[in-house]
């Protein structure tokens, strides 16, 4: 547990490996929310009828 907390719960882990989309400072935190929820709710994915169709046998 010492070895993962020290090798892998930081900020520059996550970034290393591109899971990191940006940094927000936490005086702007709830105006960032705001507008990235605002952006996602008119959102509209076009999703296909069926996910899995059943082959005919």
């Amino acid at each position: 547990v010492k070895e993962y907390k020290s090798e892998l719960m930081h900020p520059y882990y996550a970034a290393e490996r591109g899971l990191v989309d940006d940094v927000i400072d936490p005086a702007e935190t709830r105006e960032v929310l705001i507008k990235s929820l605002a952006m996602l709710q008119s959102k509209h994915a076009d999703l296909p009828l069926r996910k899995h169709g059943n082959p005919p046998q």
